[in-house]
């Protein structure tokens, strides 16, 4: 297997991972990546054969389970019953129960809601002077939208993505005690917001989320409290940092190229919208264990073996896309990997397609002179992949 070195923190990989992509997919098809101890893969065909074989899964096996730290166990109690970290049975059970109450009627009713969030967002716009898009339209959009789909208090916004912020930092490459630290206390903050929340709804019900995921029924189960605690910060937590950062990132896609032309017109958005996520999608690497003996691209992975399946390489594979690192939303419709595949496969995706194709329409129909102040930088968070800033002006 070849064997690769990159730090995920080095200032230049934050700003052009895709170099590194190349390289490595260019090295092999299975390649070790000697910075994360593990070997990684790069190519469309062995990401998609990996996401969609049942014997990798995303629980870590029980004779790889390290100790919890005891300083981190708030943040690993809350992951105890992620649907993300799970695998069937309880992953099953879970994501039909939440299946039930996050359907595709409750998703097409907040479409009035995010235009009108939308406009109201941009008729606050400066009318001089460079601004942070990020914070001014795509942070906002996804984190109302979740505190109105859950029924949580929208004056809850900042509160709720500190502790996002916090939690979702243990992904990323350079963790520390700081960080452990910072996200226990916001599990412990979160958790028990939401469980006064979730015994506020028992008491008297809305038409929400939250009271339909209290209410949704499988063969006689409801969701327990801590189930539905974990599910509502999944759904802020991973629907606002893909969100966020789809939006930042495909409004600067669109601006580098001189803006959107007649790519966002309605016979065109959609394609337009998913090359947008091939090419620079939010989250960049997902992670899977080996449950049986199984060959990959000629690769043997034992028991026990993890593996990095490398989603945004995956799109820039020229064996599927001709000239990959070109944005091109003409090109045939062909599945990315942005959102996962087979069983794992984003439980938002729906939102937060409906979200880019409501926000970047209107975006460049209400601010047609939308242009860059500067050049906008990644920020160092990998495996996520989003910019600290949008500095744009009108």
């Amino acid at each position: 297997m070849p064997i690769l070195s990159q730090s995920p923190t080095d200032p230049d990989f934050v700003q052009n991972p895709y170099a590194f992509y190349d390289r490595a997919r260019a090295a092999g098809r299975v390649v070790y990546w000697q910075d994360y101890d593990l070997p990684c893969v790069f190519g469309f065909a062995a990401a998609n054969q990996i996401l969609r074989d049942r014997r990798f899964g995303r629980e870590i096996p029980e004779d790889r389970r390290p100790p919890i730290a005891p300083h981190t166990a708030p943040f690993y109690a809350l992951e105890a019953h992620s649907m993300l970290e799970l695998e069937p049975p309880r992953h099953t059970r879970l994501r039909r129960l939440v299946l039930k109450a996050f359907t595709s009627r409750r998703i097409d009713a907040l479409r009035p809601g995010i235009e009108a969030l939308a406009n109201d967002l941009i008729d606050a716009f400066p009318a001089s002077g460079s601004f942070d898009l990020l914070t001014a339209y795509a942070q906002t959009i996804p984190v109302v939208t979740i505190c109105r789909l859950l029924g949580v208090p929208e004056t809850m916004q900042a509160q709720l993505l500190d502790w996002s912020h916090a939690m979702v930092a243990m992904y990323q490459a350079g963790r520390s005690r700081a960080t452990e630290d910072a996200a226990a206390r916001a599990s412990t903050d979160f958790a028990a917001f939401m469980r006064a929340y979730i015994d506020e709804r028992r008491k008297r019900p809305a038409d929400d989320l939250l009271t339909s995921l209290i209410e949704a029924e499988e063969s006689g189960e409801h969701l327990s409290t801590d189930e539905l605690i974990t599910t509502c910060i999944l759904l802020l937590n991973a629907g606002h940092e893909a969100t966020v950062h789809g939006i930042g990132n495909g409004v600067k896609t669109l601006l580098e190229q001189g803006g959107p032309r007649d790519w966002l017109a309605p016979d065109r958005l959609e394609g337009t919208i998913e090359e947008l996520l091939r090419f620079d999608p939010p989250l960049h690497m997902f992670t899977r264990w080996a449950y049986d003996r199984v060959e990959v691209m000629g690769h043997v992975f034992e028991p026990g073996d993890e593996v990095g399946v490398m989603i945004a390489a995956a799109g820039r594979d020229p064996a599927i896309w001709d000239d990959p690192a070109r944005f091109n939303p003409g090109r045939p419709a062909k599945p990315h990997l942005a959102f996962g595949v087979g069983l794992h496969f984003c439980v938002g995706a729906p939102l937060a397609r409906l979200e880019m194709q409501v926000a970047l329409p209107l975006l460049f129909e209400r601010a047609p002179g939308l242009h860059l102040a500067e050049v906008p930088r990644y920020a160092g968070t990998y495996h996520f992949h989003g910019l600290s800033a949008l500095p744009v002006a009108l």
